[in-house]
């Protein structure tokens, strides 16, 4: 009868177990590699095959088209510049192994601080930083030393993040936090024309302006043969890691668009933004470049496709979305215009809207209650 009435004894990384003080990180590795075995049994829920994890992966793997592409970039920049003659295959390798280390860091000490942080609020690990990971390395030149680029990802997971409460309550993009501290902190790593291509060892670095940075010293005479439209839309050119092949990062957003994951509203509209301002600023002899070349220039695109339309910090309403990504995109290209010492606009455009996309939504939700109250009263 004692061994019928007795309970059994917890498992080894269940609470109560020798190891349960682990059951967060234990419970994250068992829900990574299968289902969870939590389902719904009362009430009214809605059921669907979509969850946090299958939102992740799924961002994670339209990102891959950019990241490989970029690494290939990679090895070809550092094969041109020095004349080295590798192949494919070859660029494709070097590359890999030079930003290899990038991912190794991003994810190591990124999930080392979600591990933690799950541990002492006692909750489950969630699979957000499985896409913030992803991009960190994707959005900073190929040579930011290591220990930079640590300490740039300690700062974007705790304070941009673990301080709100976890993944869903940020306010901010933490791999854009993570480019911020970086940019901030250490700009000479972050701009300049000897960051973006890595030199081999025992060789000194040369210039490898990005295409962004000699449009706006020079205007759209700098964008010519190797550094034509067609150079930019391919992304065979200087810039950060996954940033530069308009072709790998339209592959992501049709996956994302297809998938219904990212908004496609947010993107035609930061698009639509930056060619408004872009065509105003030629229009008013600011800069000739065309309006177009701002969005294969920078990390424009990739921003609009993956940072803009971020689902935790962008705008919520259909309507705010409109009016989120357009003022993304004119923001970004209007930093571009005015603003010689900061090329790149887009990163500062997104984090901005970041701050103010509750407020548009508030003001979206109040204008729609207005309407509908005066409708009542004059009915």
């Amino acid at each position: 009868m004692a061994a019928e009435n007795s309970t059994p004894r917890p498992g080894l990384f269940e609470k109560g177990g020798k190891l349960g003080w682990l059951h967060s990180t234990a419970d994250a590795f068992e829900t990574f590699l299968r289902v969870p075995g939590t389902v719904t049994r009362r009430g009214a829920h809605v059921r669907d095959a979509i969850d946090l994890k299958r939102v992740m992966i799924i961002v994670v793997i339209a990102l891959v088209p950019a990241a490989l592409f970029g690494m290939w970039n990679t090895g070809y920049q550092t094969s041109t510049l020095y004349g080295l003659g590798w192949g494919f295959w070859m660029c494709f390798w070097k590359g890999f192994l030079r930003v290899l280390p990038l991912y190794i860091v991003s994810y190591a000490v990124g999930l080392a601080i979600e591990f933690a942080s799950s541990q002492i609020r006692d909750e489950e690990v969630n699979e957000g930083y499985l896409v913030t990971g992803m991009l960190i390395p994707l959005i900073v030149p190929v040579d930011v030393p290591l220990w930079m680029l640590a300490l740039a990802v300690a700062f974007a997971v705790i304070f941009g993040k673990e301080v709100f409460g976890g993944t869903g309550m940020n306010i901010w993009n933490p791999a854009l936090l993570a480019r911020a501290f970086l940019f901030f902190s250490y700009p000479s790593k972050m701009s300049g024309s000897e960051v973006w291509i890595h030199a081999p060892k025992g060789v000194d670095a040369v210039s490898g302006a990005t295409p962004l940075a000699l449009a706006g010293e020079s205007g759209v005479s700098a964008l010519s043969g190797d550094l034509s439209f067609w150079h930019l839309f391919l992304g065979d050119i200087p810039g950060s890691v996954g940033e530069t092949s308009a072709i790998a990062i339209l592959l992501g957003a049709i996956i994302l668009i297809w998938t219904g994951v990212a908004s496609w509203k947010i993107m035609v509209s930061s698009i639509g933004g930056a060619l408004l301002v872009g065509w105003l600023g030629c229009l008013g002899g600011v800069t000739d470049v065309p309006a177009w070349y701002q969005l294969v220039l920078g990390g424009f695109l990739f921003g609009t496709v993956f940072m803009a339309t971020d689902p935790v910090t962008s705008a919520q309403t259909e309507c705010g979305k409109w009016i989120y990504g357009f003022l993304v995109g004119a923001l970004a290209v209007t930093v571009r215009l005015f603003n010689p010492g900061y090329a790149e606009g887009m990163m500062l455009a997104i984090l901005l809207m970041n701050t103010f996309a509750p407020l548009i939504d508030h003001c979206v939700v109040s204008a729609s209650i207005s309407r509908r109250e005066k409708r009542i009263r004059t009915a």
